[in-house]
């Protein structure tokens, strides 16, 4: 098997000219209407990109995720389905920052299950009412897609749970990823159906479709597309266990912006990407971007925020006024303490409920003063670790009730029945300290519901006795392994895990001052009301924009099968070779030089040899047999092994150690370009690339007549890199009085005399 960077040469060798791929399709632009793409025929690369103007002249943003922002029922007198807005979610709040002048289309499934008899007329009347496009799943492949891949593995790899048996999330099951990436090209087509490639943003949400931006960019190369992850990200330890991990990685960088919630998921990503895949970030004017195959992935990272619009309104209403009253009555006299958490193994309930059984312990004078409200939402996923979460939840409250209980008081209030959005703001107003401990969470905005809630109103003012025009007050208590944490400067920041802190933080909650109370509150309502759910997709769409203005000033192809295919961007200036013109000028011409690079060129990638095989000699001698040609190698490697190595090729003209070493064929004289006058040099520098190598493991030294390299490509890259930044540091210093030139490279570092580097 021979690379195709030389397998070209073998048919020019035979005087055989290269076979041809064949033409590409491309897929027309679809404005409005849904339907089924036609194929056509194009003449052109398969960087799809219309010619024609657009249709449409209202700039549009294609949001997708796994569910549109819709709540649905159907109607039991006439069989028919009713929908209206889900105001709660994410997807319908984030339109507020987008602009009056953004045309928002929505792609995702329903909640609910529609018969293939009804789905033509319900996706009919969600585009026409909604402008939303449903993906129908047939309900087995939902079930492998979100219960089986996303639940099973996906969720809990990225918040740090490892299937280290069949009862911790199972083994990896093919067929479920299968299941992942078909569920994705449905979502795909669903887009095809509404997208003008030239005109219109593409934003994509969440861990449930990750591989969707290479379908995406490969149907259309200059699609202008990001993707926001809202779960964490998890470092590259845990992330590389995972078996389809490149796959996910490549996918990803088809975007041209990838958004997070905070600076450590970004660092995991970014260092997954170049431990995984060997690339390198660069931070630019306050930008962080990934170069990939000639395109630029930007980074943005920024914690959502919340739609304070929404609470606001809530909390004008009369119900929660009457709500907040009733409980100021039940707890009148007591501190009320919050936690507001999903059901699941990750948000630390019982943590949380144990850390409150030890405050009573340690402080006995809060027994029958401080009570803690547990609000115990449904969990998303299903399983036997869901079970047995619920089940420590009621045992933990159950014992600690009996042992500090008494008749009118529990010191913890559970509540697993389902609450009104009314409802649970009414807690928040009343609570005076907000607990949350998850051990691992994408974002949670529950504490920045809960600072908006304490800010409240003049009537909940008044229905608590409070001053209206006074300071307010708030405590946090958070998780450090939350993604509202690093926001949050002003709360109290604990280790979930540690009892003992937990219970400290929640007493330093309920003794600190009232000044202090305010001022930390203070901080916290003027970044939440300033960086609402609008200011983050505000931003983000601005640098999506910023991220795709050089798309029309480059020149793409698309490469690759399936989930490994990419986009090759190049200079505007740049032609692709064109294989039908260099045959014909082979051909024609009399005199026919050529260079070849042996590291790069005719060594296979996929092998640890670098001795070249039968195959590689023998199309230089091929090549070497026509008079017409002179055949040159160029190799970083020394003439000794380059003589062994190529004895065979009698008029080869060979390039040792970067072209120091010269020899015009098999029997002339190595010659060089340069008289170098001494080497005495390298009795300083070996013995300082050698201490480098004891304690760099993976690197070693390349000794050759002109040069001394230190290379560390087999080293963990960041050790790796950090050590060669040393090395240079420290040769630059030891050899500064010598003719010498210091200089890194790609995984390496090499000292040389200035005048070879001059003559090069």
């Amino acid at each position: 098997m021979v690379s195709r960077s030389y397998s070209n040469l073998l048919d020019l060798a035979y005087g055989g000219t290269p076979t041809l791929s064949q033409e590409k399709k491309r897929f027309p632009r679809v404005a409005t209407v849904p339907g089924l793409l036609s194929e056509v025929e194009d003449d052109n690369c398969n960087s799809v990109s219309s010619d024609a103007p657009s249709s449409v002249s209202q700039e549009r943003m294609i949001i997708v995720g796994n569910q549109l922002p819709l709540r649905v029922h159907q109607n039991t007198d006439d069989e028919g389905w009713c929908f209206s807005w889900d105001e709660d979610s994410l997807l319908l709040q984030l339109k507020d920052g987008l602009g009056e002048d953004v045309e928002v289309i929505y792609v995702g499934c329903l909640k609910e299950e529609v018969p293939p008899n009804e789905q033509d007329d319900v996706a009919q009347t969600l585009l026409e009412t909604f402008k939303c496009v449903p993906a129908f799943l047939p309900p087995e492949l939902f079930t492998k897609f979100y219960h089986g891949f996303c639940k099973q593995h996906l969720w809990p790899l990225f918040h740090y749970m490892l299937p280290l048996s069949p009862d911790l999330g199972g083994r990896f099951d093919r067929s479920l990823w299968q299941a992942y990436v078909s569920v994705n090209k449905i979502f795909a087509d669903k887009v095809m159906e509404v997208i003008n490639p030239d005109d219109d943003y593409v934003w994509v949400h969440d861990y449930h479709l990750m591989v969707l931006p290479t379908f995406l960019r490969k149907r259309f190369n200059r699609v202008k597309l990001g993707f926001f992850l809202h779960s964490p990200f998890p470092s590259s330890e845990i992330y590389r266990t995972l078996p389809v991990r490149e796959e996910l990685l490549r996918a990803l960088l088809n975007s041209d912006l990838i958004g997070f919630h905070t600076f450590d998921y970004a660092r995991h990503f970014l260092t997954c990407c170049s431990r995984m895949l060997g690339l390198s970030y660069q931070s630019k004017r306050g930008y962080i971007g990934l170069e990939y195959y000639g395109r630029t992935v930007s980074i943005k990272i920024l914690p959502v925020g919340i739609h304070i619009g929404q609470l606001q309104s809530v909390l004008n209403l009369p119900e929660t006024e009457s709500k907040v009253a009733e409980l100021r009555n039940k707890f009148r006299g007591q501190t009320v303490m919050l936690g507001v958490d999903d059901m699941d193994i990750f948000k630390g309930i019982s943590l949380k409920l144990l850390a409150m059984e030890q405050l009573l312990m340690q402080h006995t004078e809060n027994a029958g003063q401080v009570v803690l409200v547990q609000i115990a939402n449904p969990a998303r996923g299903r399983g036997r670790d869901v079970e047995e979460v619920r089940s420590e939840a009621y045992a933990t409250v159950k014992r600690i009730n009996n042992a500090f209980g008494r008749p009118g008081y529990d010191p913890v209030v559970l509540i697993d029945t389902p609450l009104q959005f009314y409802e649970r703001i009414a807690y928040y107003v009343i609570a005076e300290c907000c607990l949350v401990t998850a051990v691992r969470d994408g974002m949670n905005l529950i504490p920045y519901e809960y600072i908006i809630c304490r800010q409240g109103n003049e009537k909940l003012d008044q229905t608590l006795g409070l001053n209206p025009l006074g300071p307010k007050r708030s405590m946090l208590v958070v998780s450090e392994f939350i993604g509202c944490s690093p926001s949050l400067s002003g709360a109290i920041r604990v280790n979930p895990w540690n009892i003992d802190a937990v219970a400290d933080a929640m007493d330093s909650a309920l003794i600190l001052s009232e000044a202090e109370k305010q001022l930390r509150h203070e901080k916290h309502y003027r970044y939440v009301s300033t960086h609402d759910v609008a200011y983050w997709a505000r931003s983000f769409l601005q640098d999506l924009e910023r991220a795709c203005r050089d798309h029309l000033r480059k020149r793409c192809w698309g490469i690759g099968f399936g989930l490994g295919f990419r986009v090759v961007a190049m200079d505007p200036n740049f032609r692709k070779l064109s294989v039908e013109h260099i045959v014909a000028a082979y051909k024609r011409t009399k005199n026919r030089a050529i260079l070849l690079d042996y590291d790069s060129t005719l060594l296979l990638t996929s092998s640890l040899s670098t001795i070249p095989n039968v195959e590689a000699v023998g199309i230089l001698n091929n090549l070497c047999r026509d008079p017409k040609n002179v055949v040159f190698l160029v190799s970083a490697k020394d003439r000794k092994t380059l003589t062994e190595w190529f004895s065979c090729c009698e008029k080869l003209g060979i390039a040792a150690e970067n072209g120091y070493f010269i020899r015009p064929k098999h029997d002339a004289d190595w010659e060089t370009c340069i008289s170098v006058p001494d080497f005495d040099w390298k009795q300083i520098a070996e013995p300082v690339m050698k201490l480098y190598t004891e304690t760099t493991d993976g690197s070693a030294i390349e000794t050759k007549e002109s040069s001394l390299v230190w290379n560390y490509r087999d080293a963990d890259p960041d050790f790796g890199f950090c050590q060669a930044k040393e090395l240079l540091d420290h040769l630059e210093s030891v050899l500064a009085n010598e003719p010498v030139l210091v200089k890194s490279g790609q995984h390496i570092v090499e000292v040389k005399p200035q005048c070879i580097e001059y003559m090069c």
